[in-house]
Parts: structure tokens; C-alpha cells; sequence
């Protein structure tokens, strides 16, 4: 039986005992249901507090004859049914009474008596140094009813665009933080109480303990209503025991399925080919790098979406399942719970899939199955933690050793950043020499069709300008990438025809294939106005 069933056996129940209650007290039972959320309100026979203090809601108000009718409750005084029977009767006029029960009589006064809509400040972020906003924003959340901090907190987070909620013990108090567009930004100080409601509502919903002395991860879903459409956001809950109490990092994951395609990750059309060529090959290994919080599952994703065909079987191996896919095969493996990718990814093989994505390359054990898989007729796509395409190499070489097979198996690796894009109400500015001397060193090599549009002669670059909608002059993020095809010389890195394996060798011959390096990338968007020379420099 579902929560609706129950509810309505519930009801049932309670109106069988209503009617039973009526015979005894000698009133008419009236069975409200089929009618009281849609009959017309009597607003002017009784005030909100007589309906409170009474129990009573007018039903029916004085017609030709002067008939008045009241519904009542179990609760309703005697006496007053009396006096008010008495009071109709000496005007010439007629009062009846019906019993009803409890739960129809709160039905009636959430029509007439509906709660109040509190509508609370949006959160602000505050900028470097900026105690005044924060003081607001703690102010703005004491005010918010203890049942309703923990949902306020969320939408508000959902509304900045954060992708993070960081909820952290101090000595004497509890700091919130957001992390939007990549950065990491103070909200607001709350006191310990709040803190308790808070972490006892996320314990409750994400399935966690409040008491454990151990790392937790957990998962919930929450509903936004924003401008007239509902839909959900999931989030993913890490909490970790310090010295104060527990803290908790909430991930704010909200996509829309649609925009998870390679069109929207800012690929030339020569880049995207590239990348459907070797993707839509039956086999081989496909490795996106970088570190967390790069998007590298956004871009995955999208490739996902991009071979999402009927004719296809595809499987993915997550920790945990960040998005939603229709129509691929979709499994956690809980590595905290000793699970582990390179089993999942044995056990999902002898489902005979065209596509396996597995979540991350870990460990020699799941790199080696993952190779074994990509030549034996799959296409597996992966995740690795590397600094650049390049090192990406250097690495996997350190983890499973000079391997041959790995050197047939590798076709593309994609390392990629996410650096803060300018809003439009940024400005132009002239180079300074030492930044143009650097820009073009960096470009040095990049071919006539890299730099269509650029004039290296007269550079001109974009500073931010801060406004109400955009307070530090940045709007959204941006994927930078560096895409390195697999190619015979860099096969013989690998297979180790090349005695002298190092990130520099091998990155120097992908730059003689035309590879652009993640910093190259950067420049780029640079000079087309879409973010700093600042940006490109903390991230990349």
C-alpha cells in the first residue's frame, strides 16, 4: 500500500468514527469529502478566531427563511451550539449544526485561515572582505523558521548557480560557504542551533548519521518551483567528523538532459569531428583528465548522449551516478563500501555492451581490465587524474608499466578545465608589452587557422567590471580543452620504442600533429573577450 492509499484509509477510518460520534452527541454526520475544497467560503457570518477557538465553520448562510447551517467538531463546546441556537431562534430565525470531522475541519481552515507566505531576502555572495553582507546574510538566515532553513538554504544555493554548499565547525560558530563559478565564496555565520536543525534534516533525508565518527556520503533529492516550473535537483552529501563537529559539503547536480551534448562544450568543427570519429569506433579507450571539478563528467556524458542510439548498449560504472541518463544502463558501485570498478567493470563485459563508461581509472587493476575491454570489441570511456593529455600518459605508463597493448587500445585523451567566463558588461583595454610578449610566445606554433581573427600585432584584452547581477564581473564557467589524437609517434612512446618517456617529449610531438596545449586553449579564449589572462592563470 502507498503513502495515497494509506492516507485514505486513514481518512476513512476517521470519518466512520465521526459518524459514529454524531449518533451519540444526536447531531447529523456530514461527510464532507466530495465537497469541501470546492463549495463557496461564508466569509462574513463568523470571524477566523470564533472558527478557532469554537471549532466551527459556517456552511450555509441565512436564505428566504433566515437557515443558517454551521459545521462542528467533537471539539466544539456544547454550550455554545446551545447559545448560538438559542441566539438564531429569539431573532425569528434558525440555526443548524453538523458534525464533521477533524480532519475535514482542517481542510476548511486552511481555505479560510490560509498560512501566511513569508518571503525572506535573497542570499547574497560577498566580495573580498565584505563583513557588511555577510552580517546580512547571517541576519536573513536566523529569521528563516527552523523548519524551513534547510530547504531555504538549497534553493538559494540552486539560485546562485553554486555548485556547492560547504557547511563548516568553527570554535564558536558554524560558517556556510558557496562554491560559484569554480570559487569558493562566504555566505554566512549561524549559531549551533540552527546548525542541529540543519544537520538533523540532512541526516534524516540523505540517509546519514548525525553521530558517526566516521566519513559519510549520502544522497537526496530536492523540488524548485522557479518562475511557474518545477523540477528537481539531486544532491550529494559528504560529511566528515573535525574537531568542532561534522562538517558537510552538499553538491548541487541540476542539468538539463539536452544541453548534455557536444555542441555545448565550445568545440571547433574540426575538434568535434575528431572526436566523433573516434568515439563512434566499436573499440578502443577513451580518457578525459583533469582534476575535481574540472566537468570531465560533463564532457563524458555528452559523448554518451552522442552515441545514445537504439542500436547501442551503453553501461556506466559510477560512484556515485552524478546524472540521469534515458536509455543507458546506469550502475553505482559504492567503492567506500568495497566495491570497486574493476570488478563491476568483469561483471558488466559479459553483458555483451558496445559502450562502457567507467566513472574513474584508479588503480593498476581497473586500468589494466579497461585496456583488456577496449581491444576485445568495447569502446570504454574514462576518467584519470592528470595535469595534461600529455602527463596523462606518463602516468598510466607509472601505474601499470610499459604495456603494448595500451599502446593499441589508447585513441584520444582530452584534458580540459573550467575558468570563469567575463559578463557582458566587461571591458577593453590595450595589452600591456609584457602581457603581449607572453601571449605570443605562448601562441608560438599555433597554426594560420588557430588564430584566424587574432591580430598578435595590436592585442586587445577584457577586464571585468562587477555589477548587481554579476558581483565580480564573471557570469558562468567555460571548458577549455586539449584534445590529443593517438597517433603512430606517440604509439612508440608507449610501446617503449622510445627509451625516454617524459611529459615534455610526448607533448612536443602531439604539438608537431597540431595539438593546441591546454594554455594555448586558454589564451584563445582569451583573445576572443571570453575570459582573463587572470582566469587562465589560477586555473590553468
Amino acid at each position: 500500500m502507498n503513502e495515497n492509499e494509506i492516507q485514505l484509509k486513514r481518512r476513512d477510518n476517521e470519518e466512520q468514527a465521526t459518524a459514529g460520534r454524531a449518533r451519540i452527541l444526536n447531531l447529523p454526520y456530514l461527510d464532507t469529502r466530495g465537497f469541501e475544497n470546492e463549495i463557496p467560503l461564508v466569509p462574513n457570518l463568523l470571524t477566523i478566531q470564533e472558527m478557532h477557538q469554537n471549532f466551527m465553520i459556517p456552511l450555509q448562510e441565512g436564505g428566504g427563511e433566515e437557515h443558517y447551517q454551521f459545521m462542528v467538531t467533537s471539539q466544539t463546546p456544547r454550550t455554545v451550539i446551545e447559545r448560538m441556537r438559542q441566539e438564531y431562534m429569539d431573532e425569528g430565525e434558525r440555526a443548524d449544526f453538523f458534525l464533521i470531522s477533524g480532519s475535514a475541519y482542517k481542510v476548511f481552515m486552511l481555505r479560510y485561515d490560509p498560512p501566511k507566505q513569508v518571503h525572506y531576502d535573497d542570499i547574497k555572495i560577498a566580495g573580498e572582505g565584505d563583513s557588511e553582507t555577510i552580517a546580512e546574510v547571517s541576519q536573513t538566515l536566523a529569521s528563516v523558521s527552523t523548519e524551513k532553513v534547510f530547504d531555504f538554504l538549497i534553493d538559494q544555493a540552486e539560485k546562485l548557480g553554486a555548485s556547492d554548499i560547504h557547511i563548516e565547525n568553527l570554535r564558536n560558530e558554524i560558517r556556510i560557504r558557496m562554491r560559484v563559478d569554480g570559487i569558493l565564496h562566504p555566505v554566512a555565520i549561524i549559531d549551533r542551533d540552527k546548525y542541529r536543525i540543519f544537520m538533523g534534516e540532512l541526516s534524516s533525508r540523505a540517509n546519514i548519521s548525525t553521530a558517526s565518527n566516521e566519513p559519510q556520503s549520502g544522497h537526496m533529492q530536492k523540488e524548485i518551483n522557479r518562475d511557474g516550473t518545477t523540477y528537481i535537483v539531486n544532491i550529494r552529501v559528504e560529511t566528515i567528523p573535525t574537531m568542532y563537529g561534522q562538517d558537510a559539503v552538499l553538491r548541487l547536480f541540476n542539468f538539463d538532459e539536452s544541453l548534455l551534448n557536444l555542441d555545448s562544450l565550445g568545440l571547433s568543427d574540426e575538434e568535434k569531428s575528431e572526436i566523433m570519429k573516434v568515439i563512434s569506433h566499436p573499440r578502443g579507450l577513451v580518457l578525459i583528465v583533469g582534476p575535481t571539478g574540472s566537468g570531465k563528467s560533463t564532457t563524458l556524458y555528452s559523448m554518451l548522449n552522442a552515441l545514445n542510439t537504439t542500436d547501442r548498449k551503453i553501461i556506466t560504472l559510477e560512484d556515485p551516478i552524478e546524472y540521469g541518463i534515458t536509455g543507458i544502463s546506469q550502475i553505482p558501485i559504492n567503492t567506500n563500501a568495497g566495491g570497486s570498478f574493476a570488478e563491476g567493470l568483469r561483471s558488466v563485459l559479459r553483458l555483451d555492451p558496445d559502450v562502457v563508461m567507467v566513472g574513474e581509472i584508479r588503480d593498476s587493476d581497473t586500468a589494466r581490465t579497461a585496456i583488456q575491454a577496449s581491444i576485445t570489441g568495447h569502446l570504454v570511456l574514462s576518467t584519470f587524474h592528470a595535469n595534461s593529455s600529455s602527463a596523462a600518459f606518463s602516468r598510466m605508463i607509472d601505474l601499470i608499466g610499459v604495456n603494448p597493448i595500451f599502446s593499441s587500445s589508447i585513441r584520444l585523451v582530452m584534458a580540459q578545465r573550467l575558468v570563469r567566463k567575463l559578463a557582458d558588461s566587461k571591458k577593453e583595454r590595450p595589452a600591456t608589452e609584457s602581457e603581449a610578449n607572453y601571449i605570443r610566445e605562448v601562441l608560438e606554433g599555433a597554426s594560420p587557422e588557430d588564430l584566424a581573427g587574432i591580430d598578435l600585432g595590436n592585442i586587445v584584452l577584457y577586464d571585468p567590471v562587477p555589477t548587481e547581477e554579476a558581483p565580480f564581473g564573471y557570469s558562468g564557467r567555460t571548458a577549455i580543452m586539449e584534445q590529443l589524437v593517438v597517433s603512430e609517434e606517440i604509439q612508440a612512446f608507449i610501446r617503449g620504442d622510445i627509451a625516454d618517456v617524459n611529459t615534455k617529449a610526448i607533448e612536443k610531438v602531439a604539438r608537431a600533429n597540431g595539438m593546441l596545449t591546454l594554455e594555448q586553449k586558454g589564451i584563445l579564449a582569451v583573445l576572443r573577450g571570453e575570459t582573463t589572462l587572470e582566469e587562465i592563470s589560477r586555473v590553468i
